[in-house]
């Protein structure tokens, strides 16, 4: 979410004005399974919304990382995968950059080193694992990368200030 801007602003996008249309409309309709369709279309107006200003990124952050090419081949990578021990080197050669251009590319565009990125996303597949009852701090680590739930705990707990269990049992007593 830190990576995201903080507003959003679209204007003249067709699909964009489609889809919020929409969502008047069938908020104004008393349908059956209405609240599931409205949750629906406000994950195509925020996901539209994003692609709207990717183009116009001008700040670092994930939507100007979305709008370069080779940073996006890696940040999907990242995402479809974040189990694998991910190195700079494995995301230069998928990107098709130098491992030098890569790292200075992936930290302009995104304001943030790729190994970092990849933490940061691990820690928030993390947290949201940790809400669930019933998910130990090994089975979290093993899910999130980590070959043992010591080395997790030490990168959560330096991460977020908390310990995994500590976290897991306020997030379940909330």
């Amino acid at each position: 979410m830190s990576l995201l801007p903080q507003v959003l602003h679209a204007r003249g996008h067709g699909r964009l004005a489609t889809l919020v249309q929409l969502m008047r409309e069938e908020y104004r309709e008393l349908r059956p399974v209405r609240d599931g369709v409205l949750a629906r279309l406000m994950e195509l107006v925020f996901i539209e919304a994003l692609r709207s200003t990717v183009v116009n990124a001008s700040a670092p952050g994930i939507l100007k990382g979305l709008g370069d090419e080779r940073v996006a081949t890696a940040l999907r990578l990242i995402h479809a995968d974040p189990v694998r021990p991910w190195t700079v080197e494995q995301l230069a050669r998928e990107a098709a950059l130098s491992r030098s251009g890569f790292f200075e590319r992936f930290s302009r565009t995104l304001g943030v080193a790729p190994m970092a990125y990849l933490l940061t996303w691990r820690m928030a597949l993390a947290k949201q694992l940790l809400r669930r009852q019933g998910l130990t701090v090994a089975q979290v680590a093993e899910q999130t990368g980590y070959g043992s739930a010591s080395a997790f705990t030490v990168a959560f707990t330096r991460h977020t200030g908390c310990s995994p269990a500590r976290y897991s049992r306020e997030q379940l007593s909330a």
